[in-house]
């Protein structure tokens, strides 16, 4: 029985990217590569105003550089509108020392937190990645290398895309590409339609003939990023991992560092998931770890394989492989990490991060 699946990604200068970049800047800021330290920053964005929150142990911090790091976030996203601009921000710094409660889970390197997270891993993709979030994200990185081309491409895009499964579980068509462009105001909209259409065309390889294309199905979209809707970190957690194709423990990645499970045990479950897959034990296969605070090692591992739950797998995984907030941190070298590599276009999927490798079998 043939089936559709949707997923979605988001730019860099949709409101909640806006939010995750700049809480991840300032998390590498105040970590400085530097394992002792900690930081866990949520960041608010709206017209012309930027609130961060949050907590930090860290000899790096400076009101100064840190609005100066901001500015700086928003200035290279290319916002420079009169809603959002790099020089009219109204920045409030509200960040605080780290509770000493909490430092009694971490300063050992036990997990950051309770919680559970999930990796996935299949054979759609070049990259181990379900193709409709894969799809997603090509669109909109080449939407926005596009802008350099044409200067009426602004900074908040959307896509989504709808693929047809046959019933053996293999994608077997694109039905439907919707892509929603922030733009200028003197613009035409069929003209804005037409041009994302064929960059669209020309970066998907796949075959388009039957597909429907919805280009900014609402019409104008001038007002946009967060001038135009607020933008809050950890709100696209989706789009950070497989597009809803796999299952999410519901913590968020960006602003914290990796004591903090909720990031480098989601890290640790793809690498765990790909490998299974790239070595051919499965063609498919979903990771499952959960933490308890302050504790080192991690009170479930689960694995789930070509439709059946792998005991094998998981033992095997448990014998052979540090699960410690501290192992998973020293085998990717994750304090070495500049999070804002892993802020945009999802988390997962790109060689260039640590996680990625396959190296375990």
């Amino acid at each position: 029985m043939e089936y559709e699946f949707t997923s979605e990604s988001v730019s860099i200068g949709h409101p909640d990217k806006v939010a995750d970049l700049i809480s991840d800047s300032v998390a590498t800021f105040l970590l400085s590569k530097n394992i002792s330290h900690r930081a866990a920053i949520e960041t608010l964005v709206t017209t012309n105003m930027v609130t961060i929150a949050g907590e930090y142990k860290s000899n790096n911090f400076d009101k100064g550089e840190i609005e100066k790091i901001i500015r700086n976030v928003v200035a290279k996203i290319g916002y420079e509108q009169d809603g959002f601009h790099h020089e009219r921000l109204n920045i409030y710094n509200e960040l605080h020392g780290q509770s000493p409660d909490i430092a009694l889970g971490t300063d050992n390197f036990g997990a950051g937190d309770q919680g559970l997270m999930f990796g996935y891993a299949c054979l759609e993709t070049e990259n181990y990645m379900p193709m409709a979030i894969y799809l997603c994200h090509k669109i909109l990185e080449r939407v926005q290398d596009e802008r350099k081309n044409h200067v009426w491409i602004l900074p908040d895009n959307k896509s989504q895309v709808t693929l047809t499964y046959n019933d053996i579980n293999k994608p077997k068509n694109i039905e439907k590409i919707v892509c929603s462009t922030q733009h200028a105001e003197d613009v035409d909209i069929e003209y804005v339609r037409k041009k994302i259409e064929e960059i669209i065309r020309d970066e998907i390889k796949e075959d388009l003939n039957s597909t429907e294309f919805l280009i900014n199905p609402t019409g104008r979209f001038v007002i946009g990023g967060p001038d135009g809707d607020t933008g809050l970190t950890g709100r696209k957690i989706i789009v950070d991992t497989y597009g809803g194709y796999a299952p999410h423990g519901g913590g968020a990645f960006s602003g914290k560092d990796c004591t903090k499970v909720d990031r480098s045990g989601a890290y640790m479950a793809r690498y765990l998931a790909k490998n299974i897959v790239s070595s051919g034990r499965a063609s498919n296969a979903t990771v499952q770890l959960s933490y308890a605070i302050g504790v080192v090692e991690p009170t479930s591992v689960y694995v789930y394989a070509d439709g059946k739950v792998r005991p094998d797998l998981a033992n095997w995984i448990k014998e052979n492989v540090d699960l410690s907030p501290k192992g998973i941190i020293d085998k990717f070298s994750l304090f070495e990490l500049d999070l804002t590599e892993t802020t945009l276009y999802g988390h997962f999927g790109r060689d260039s991060l640590p996680y990625e490798r396959l190296d375990l079998f």
